[in-house]
């Protein structure tokens, strides 16, 4: 049986007048691409921060590798990419990679190493106020690859991105799960679904199915996710 990298029991969290999620309780396994589709204001960000231990929650519980969410031990093997770039601007793509290279404790032979993975070495040396938004938020996943992180959290990650980056992305993100980490990644493109291992469909904060897309295809009828996810929310799938 496949463990579970993340386990969320009856969560609910606030923000302001607006439930985000309500009542919410999922597991993840490990080792696979795990996607996270619905509509924005679904929760999906509410969640995902939560499960990386910054976002308040007014009940219920989540624990992340076997420990709570948040727990100081989780630092280096967590890593979390926000929808938008969390890196410097006024420095260059390498100093960047260097610096949370150096908080990570990591040697210059990760920064190497991710420069490949995320196909930034053509402009390493240039400023990353300088450079597309694709290419930031290339900066920041980068970041989160420093350490290896067994469990990786990507908030709408491929947003802004170009086709072939996108299937250069998605072809990284499953070779990480062969070698065994967790990839966590929400979307509100229901194309994406297709290169998911399994989805989990919210809306509301609620978690309206989860499965293989092939299970929630079968389950509704439907010849493509999109239509499923309408069936599902309108009722017609049981």
């Amino acid at each position: 049986m496949t463990t579970a990298a993340i386990s969320v029991r009856d969560l609910t969290i606030v923000r302001g007048p607006v439930t985000a999620v309500d009542h919410l309780s999922l597991e993840v396994p490990s080792g696979q691409v795990i996607g996270l589709l619905g509509p924005s204001g679904s929760g999906k960000s509410s969640l995902m921060r939560a499960i990386v231990g910054v976002q308040v929650m007014e009940s219920g519980s989540i624990d992340v590798l076997g420990q709570p969410a948040g727990s100081p031990t989780l630092r280096a093997q967590v890593g979390y990419v926000t929808q938008d770039p969390s890196v410097y601007s006024d420095l260059s793509v390498l100093a960047n990679l260097r610096y949370f290279a150096r908080i990570l404790g990591v040697t210059d032979d990760s920064v190497e190493r991710v420069l490949d993975q995320v196909d930034l070495r053509e402009v390493a040396d240039r400023l990353v106020g300088r450079l597309s938004g694709g290419q930031r938020s290339r900066v920041s996943l980068g970041t989160a690859l420093l350490g290896s992180p067994q469990l990786l959290v990507l908030d709408e990650p491929t947003v802004g991105l170009d086709p072939a980056l996108r299937r250069d992305l998605w072809t990284l993100f499953h070779q990480l799960a062969t070698a065994g980490t967790t990839v966590f990644v929400s979307s509100h493109v229901m194309e994406e679904a297709s290169r998911c291992d399994r989805l989990l469909l919210l809306r509301d904060g609620r978690l309206l199915a989860e499965g293989t897309q092939s299970q929630l295809l079968e389950r509704t009828g439907c010849q493509d996710i999109e239509r499923a996810f309408l069936a599902i929310v309108e009722g017609g799938a049981s």
